[in-house]
Order: C-alpha cells, then structure tokens, then sequence
C-alpha cells in the first residue's frame, strides 16, 4: 500500500515527537562514560612508609603492561628529599619523565615510621651516586595543587583516578583554588568535571568511631577536603583492615630483587629497619584503581563525614558516593601479594 504525502509527514512529527520525549526522560546531569584506559594521578606521603615504594612501583609496571596511564606524582609530605625519593623510583624503572609536584605549606613534622629519605642520596664504594634523579631543582617544583590543577583541565571529563595514599594537604589546597591559567573552572568545579574516581588509603569504619591517622595528621586540611569534595564524584576508601594481611617481608623483599643490589626499594630495606609490622595498605588503591572494583570486596553504597577529631562516620545511602573495601580471606590476602611480588622481580631499571 502506497503511503500519502500527509501520511509521511505525520510519521515524521511521530517520529521526532518520540525522540523529544526520550531525551528529555534521559538524566541531564548524567557523566559520559569514559571508556579508556585509567588516567591515574599518584598523592603520596613518601618518605615514611615503604608501602608508598611499591605504590609507585606497581603503577610504573601496571603503565608498562599498557593498564593505566600515570600522568603524575604529588608528594604531599613536606620536605625536598621527599620529592627526590619519587623521582629516584620514576627515574630508576621509568623514563623519569613523569610529571612531579611537593607539598608547600603543609603539614608541620608529621610522624616518620621507617626514614629512608636519604635513599636518593646513597653512594656507590667509589663515592659516586647509587641512583640517578631527573629532577635538577627540586626547588623549581609546582606545588601539589598547581600540578593537579594543570593534569586535570587536560584530560577528558571524568576520566582520572586519584590515589590518595597519604595525607590530604594538596586536595585541599586545590579544592580551595581558583580559576587560574590552566582552566576557567574553580577547584571545586574542575574535580567535579574530571574525576572519575578518588581512592583513599585510610578511614576507620564500623562501631568504633577512631580518628583515622593521615587525616588526624592534619585535621583542617581533612575538614576542608570533606566539605568540599562533589558530592557527585565517587570516593573508594581502603582501610588498614584491607591491607592488613597483606605482609611483604623485608627477607622476601630482599631475596626478589636478587639480579643487583643497585635498586631503591632493596636499597632501603637494607640500610633501613623495615620490621616495623609494615604492610601494603597503600597498594590496595592502585590496585582498586587499575584492576577495579572486581579485585574488590566492596561495601554498600553510602556518605562519610568527618568528626572533629577526624573519625569517619559512615551512613549507608542509595546514592551515597563513598564505598569502602572489604578485608578478604587468606587466599586473597596471598593473591594480593604475589601480584607486588611479580611486580618486584619483573620490573627491571631502564
């Protein structure tokens, strides 16, 4: 049967009617998906914790597996040497070219568990230095938040993973800025547009109200990152329970990294006492980060707020944006730490 010309044109209407309706029933304010590969950017308190070592390490290697990107470091504990032990690990398994900041006006002597910040400065027997750096000047530097500021406003939107696995100095000091050189959008907006995902190495969940240690580290820089993070942009907390089971012992350590003794990690856990009841709590994000949440036993949906004395107080909600992990079994644990192991021996200097 031939169709009319005002039958057409009736289909047409319908037809662009219909359309009208389903992209109005669609959720504006609905993120595109970001389909590639994950764009990680590192917060670290190196320094302290030979967690924050491997951290770095396994972000390097997941990098050369082609599994993530790294676009850069911020050291958020203050102190020169501290930037320099980041650039000694880019520079050794990298090509030292990773996009590095520090922490200026943060927190005051914060404490130190295993203090191997003279690592960059470790000589050979002929006095020459073990190790090569990248970075000249380390006072030449960005701070933390100014580097964020540049990496964020150059990707695509909610895109980038943030591993926070220290404390939450330069996030705040971002969350605080303002529209500068690099983008019109403040802080605020620019985290909102571009994370994806911030994963935290910390906050003490269940019926114990605990002050979580890097946050009580400095409180008014976790009351001005709670108050200020959007609410739209999801945050995964690792706390200690997850990682608590996963031990890399200073002899394994050692023992892996048998091709030379010209390594940083091996290096530390030589010259250093690392038996401090040390785990690999800080690799618990990057690898939330990288593998995803199916790595992950995760909890419900839900909100964290924080208490004076930096207790984080989690309330189950359907639309909540904060989840935490889950301690796993023994298996887990196991499986947790061959994946650094593997990451330990294979991945070589450049």
């Amino acid at each position: 049967m031939r169709l009319t010309l005002s039958m057409k044109k009736s289909n047409v209407i319908y037809l662009l009617a219909l359309l009208v309706v389903l992209y109005s029933c669609k959720p504006q304010n609905e993120p595109e998906q970001y389909v590639g590969k994950p764009l990680v950017i590192l917060d670290s308190d190196m320094g302290s914790s030979t967690d924050d070592l491997f951290a770095l390490e396994m972000l390097l290697y997941y990098e050369q597996q082609g599994k993530c990107k790294l676009l850069g470091v911020v050291v958020d504990r203050e102190g020169e040497n501290c930037a320099a032990c980041a650039d000694v690990i880019d520079t050794y398994f990298g090509s030292g070219a990773t996009p590095l900041a520090l922490v200026r006006k943060g927190i005051d002597n914060p404490k130190v568990w295993i203090d191997y910040q003279q690592m960059p400065y470790y000589t050979l027997s002929d006095g020459s230095d073990m190790f090569r750096r990248s970075v000249g000047d380390y006072a030449s530097l960005p701070d933390g938040w100014k580097l964020y500021r540049r990496l964020l406003a150059q990707q695509p939107d909610h895109s980038v993973s943030i591993c926070s696995t220290g404390f939450v100095t330069c996030l705040s000091q971002l969350l605080q800025s303002e529209a500068d050189e690099y983008s019109d959008l403040s802080g605020v907006e620019l985290v909102r547009r571009k994370v994806n995902c911030i994963y935290l190495q910390g906050g003490v969940f269940g019926e114990a109200q605990e002050p979580d240690f890097n946050l009580a580290q400095g409180p008014s820089f976790a009351q001005t990152f709670f108050n200020l993070w959007p609410k739209e942009v999801d945050m995964v907390f690792s706390p200690m329970e997850a990682g608590q089971d996963v031990e890399y012992t200073p002899e394994q350590v050692v023992s892996d990294i048998s091709w030379t003794d010209v390594h940083p990690i091996k290096q530390v856990y030589l010259t250093c006492d690392c038996n401090t009841g040390q785990r690999m709590w800080d690799v618990m994000v990057v690898v939330n980060a990288v593998e995803g949440d199916e790595a992950f036993t995760l909890s419900e949906r839900g909100t964290v707020t924080i208490t004076p004395e930096c207790a984080t107080i989690f309330t189950v909600a359907d639309n909540g944006n904060c989840r935490y992990q889950l301690p796993g079994s023994a298996a887990w644990s196991e499986r947790m730490l061959q994946k650094i192991r593997e990451a330990n021996i294979s991945l070589k200097a450049k």
